[in-house]
């Protein structure tokens, strides 16, 4: 073999690889030509093989003209994945642009509850006047549910309130009145606490009734508490929810308050029974070893569903857990 040979070969294969990674379009492309033309089996060492065959005084020659044929190949495969580096970042800087002019995309969104939101305002309210928002558990026993409230077993007033009894003796309590139980063991006077709640009652389902609501109770405990400052709390309660309207408080019955009263508001001209109310009974407190010689008390309750009716004229109680968003795209 001549060394014309060789220097035609290399010269070839100089040109036929620049033109190929000219061509190449992607990073794992170049490492494909990098090892066909310089790798240990590759092109330039095939040609560089014949080299055996020179004088030598012919090799060095050669060698030179391979060399600065590899340094030209790595300085183009060099380049070349530098300009693909380069058109990559550009590529995602453009998929990831952000045209802040542009609209944005509309989705509608959500609302809040009728009942949700009821439940905030009445919160906020007593919360305003002072009073501590405390919750407590649904499944309760006999004891916080009706006994510690003044309802022993043959008490008629558990007649009033058809109640789901568990396998296990526990229920699902009736009223929020279980949560005062539960804060007043752990609290003293003076108590200002209002307790939200899911209850549970076997009622009739219908347009005025559920066998789950709401219930919302309050309770207030300290010296010399009078039924003026119940009816005062009742009132601006009351004033804040509906309006300035005319109010009533009729007598009524509750086993753990004494007095006890109903209050009605007239709402478009007719009176509506809203919340129940009361002086806290003196056996309440001996139960939770408060002395009722010094500490008075009272508690009132109403159910939020009632309220959400009247407030929105819900016409049907069903209505609000029926999660029909015609319904509920009015609030």
């Amino acid at each position: 073999m001549q060394i014309s040979d060789i220097e035609t070969q290399l010269e070839e294969l100089r040109l036929g690889a620049t033109a190929a990674i000219a061509t190449a379009e992607s990073p794992e492309k170049l490492e494909e030509l990098r090892i066909n033309y310089l790798g240990k089996k590759g092109q330039v060492s095939k040609i560089l093989g014949g080299m055996g065959k020179l004088s030598p005084e012919e090799r060095p020659k050669v060698g030179a003209i391979a060399n600065k044929v590899k340094q030209t190949l790595q300085t183009n495969l060099d380049e070349k994945r530098t300009s693909l580096q380069v058109a990559e970042i550009a590529a995602l800087l453009q998929a990831e642009t952000l045209d802040v002019t542009m609209p944005g995309v509309y989705r509608p969104q959500g609302k809040i509850h009728p009942l949700n939101s009821l439940i905030d305002k009445a919160l906020d309210i007593f919360v305003g006047l002072g009073y501590t928002v405390a919750t407590g558990p649904e499944m309760e026993t006999d004891y916080y549910n009706f006994e510690a409230l003044n309802t022993p077993p043959d008490h008629p007033a558990r007649d009033m309130q058809d109640t789901f009894y568990l396998p296990d003796g526990n229920l699902m309590r009736t009223h929020t009145s279980s949560v005062q139980i539960r804060y007043m063991e752990k609290h003293q006077p003076p108590i200002r606490v209002i307790a939200p709640g899911r209850v549970y009652r076997r009622d009739t389902v219908d347009a005025t009734h559920a066998a789950v609501f709401h219930q919302i109770e309050l309770l207030a405990v300290d010296e010399r508490l009078r039924f003026s400052d119940l009816k005062g709390t009742i009132k601006e309660f009351l004033r804040q929810m509906f309006g300035d309207l005319p109010i009533r408080f009729r007598a009524s019955y509750f086993p753990f308050t004494e007095p006890s009263a109903e209050v009605d508001l007239q709402w478009n001209g007719r009176w509506l029974e809203v919340l129940g109310c009361g002086m806290v009974d003196p056996n309440v407190f001996k139960a939770m070893g408060y002395d009722p010689e010094k500490y008075t008390g009272f508690a009132a309750g109403f159910g939020v569903e009632r309220f959400a009716m009247v407030l929105h004229q819900i016409d049907d109680i069903r209505r609000v857990y029926a999660s029909d968003l015609r319904f509920l795209q009015q609030f």
